[in-house]
């Protein structure tokens, strides 16, 4: 089964560059304007686009600042109509989201809103549908052919239920049948049954460029996320949403005026318009008696009863169970080509197809030939692996020594830091010795300065007395030399002696400690 992501891919490969999505044969519009109008009359609109446009007017009508959301918006071709048009109603008090997961469309879509002065209108979002969650409340949510596209289904319209309006609305036109646009087993023995009638021109498949001699139920699902849940969407919304418009149409009548085989029918030859109205015909017949249930529908829908609800209950019918399995009949399968059935001369029918099988064959050829390239391609690109793994086990081998060598060199590093880490907690243990060494030589030197001072003191104190004992001396032995004076006059000598005695002595004499 292929995986989500490359669905994805194929899905933006597939539409990047297709500029015009909705372009249809012109059977389709023959069948169109007969068939399916007059039912859209009913419900008072002719076309889709006028459905959607109806429901927008009416929300802006409502609503001052109208935010509307389109679902799957592409190149934005339906969005600028829908634009254009309520700004010509005079409604210009809305904005149109339009989400997709295809850049290239959004951007031509961008291009031509910008083109059309109507850019104040239209907002362009980049987003995958099946993970989208909603960043506002929207008035209206459309959805055109872009339903059958999703795989989260269920995710989808549980977030379309929670943000929009109570009053809002849900217009859908998109594909209900069976998965990849399959037919059931009913309806696909009728398809062939009609399919026996064609002319074997009208059986090239110009979509696919092959011949189809018997009608080839084709599942397209496996071609990015075309039909991929399509036989889900009518059930889904039926157990979320209440209807107030639902208009079922189109089974067998699908692949003859598809882009596959539509072209093939000359709407000014009376046979071929017989034709479609007679398959027209049986499809309404058989989806009124309940033997098929409808591959198209267009709805509206609110997430609250209205007064034009429909019945729930009277929509199931159209649901047709993936497990009802009809029986075999037993008859015996025809003939590929019902020879009678059509008027067309037999030699220009036969040239015809012999034209498209030249065509084909030329197709083959030269898909044969991009194949052999593309073998070619492959086979130079292994002989460049293979060269480029040899090279990379080399270098593995290189890249493994480097490994160890950078192993080695980390040991080492680590080794290094190791040391580095010791070195520097025996600096630390250093720095912090040789602080408190400094501190003490500081201590010290204080210390030292203090007792300097004293010492300076004490030899200024001594050097003071030591020149007071030499005066007291010196006095002394003048003093002996007049002691034979004493001898003679003993008091005037006395007298005289302890004036100049007074004298002398200093006023503040220093005495030393313990001296009196």
């Amino acid at each position: 089964m292929i995986s989500y992501q490359a669905a994805l891919e194929k899905e933006r490969a597939i539409f990047s560059g297709n500029l015009d999505v909705h372009r249809l044969p012109d059977a389709f519009h023959y069948w169109s304007n007969r068939y399916l109008l007059p039912k859209l009359l009913a419900h008072g609109f002719r076309s889709p686009d006028e459905m959607f446009l109806q429901s927008l007017a009416v929300q802006c009508t409502l609503h001052p600042r109208t935010q509307i959301l389109s679902i799957g918006a592409g190149n934005a071709d339906l969005e600028l109509k829908l634009a254009a048009q309520l700004r010509n109603l005079g409604h210009d008090n809305f904005r149109i989201e339009c989400l997709d997961l295809n850049p290239e469309m959004l951007a031509r879509g961008q291009a031509a809103a910008h083109q059309a002065h109507l850019a104040d209108h239209l907002q362009f979002v980049l987003a995958d549908f099946n993970h989208w969650r909603a960043q506002r409340t929207y008035h209206a949510i459309i959805a055109n052919q872009s339903l059958h596209h999703v795989i989260q289904l269920e995710g989808l319209f549980e977030e379309i239920k929670r943000s929009l309006h109570p009053q809002g609305v849900f217009a859908i036109s998109d594909m209900i049948g069976r998965n990849g646009h399959l037919r059931w087993p009913e309806a696909l023995r009728q398809v062939r049954d009609f399919w026996r009638e064609l002319p074997p021109s009208y059986r090239f498949n110009q979509k696919l460029h092959r011949y189809e001699e018997t009608f080839a139920d084709w599942d397209c699902s496996g071609e990015g996320f075309e039909g991929v849940r399509a036989q889900d969407i009518l059930p889904l919304l039926l157990d979320r949403f209440h209807f107030h418009t639902f208009i079922p149409f189109g089974n067998l009548i699908d692949p003859f005026i598809d882009r596959s085989f539509g072209a093939h029918f000359d709407l000014d030859q009376p046979y071929d318009r017989a034709f479609l109205d007679r398959v027209h015909a049986r499809d309404d017949f058989e989806i009124a008696s309940g033997n098929l249930t409808p591959t198209h529908l267009l709805a509206i829908c609110r997430t609250t009863p209205h007064p034009t609800t429909l019945r729930g209950t009277d929509l199931r019918r159209f649901v047709r169970s993936p497990e009802h399995t009809p029986r075999p009949t037993g008859e015996p399968i025809p003939a590929p080509y019902e020879w009678s059935a059509w008027p067309h001369p037999a030699q220009p029918q036969l040239e015809l197809v012999c034209h498209h099988l030249a065509e084909s064959a030329q197709l083959v050829a030269s898909r044969t030939a991009w194949v052999r390239g593309l073998q070619t391609e492959v086979e130079q690109r292994t002989a460049q692996a293979l060269h480029w793994r040899d090279e990379s086990a080399r270098h593995t081998t290189w890249a493994l020594g480097l490994e160890q060598d950078v192993i080695d060199r980390t040991l080492w590093a680590q080794n290094l830091e190791s040391q580095l880490n010791e070195r520097t907690a025996w600096a630390q243990h250093l720095a912090t010795d040789l602080a408190e060494q400094v501190t003490a030589v500081s201590q010290l030197t204080a210390e030292l300065e203090t007792r300097t001072e004293w010492a300076q003191n004490l030899d200024r104190e001594l050097a003071e007395r030591t020149a007071w004992a030499l005066r007291i001396e010196s006095e002394l032995v003048a003093e002996r030399l007049h002691s034979a004076e004493l001898h003679a006059n003993p008091f005037r000598a006395l007298k005289q002696f302890l004036r100049s005695l007074i004298a002398r002595l200093p006023r503040n004499l220093p005495l030393a400690s313990g001296e009196n």
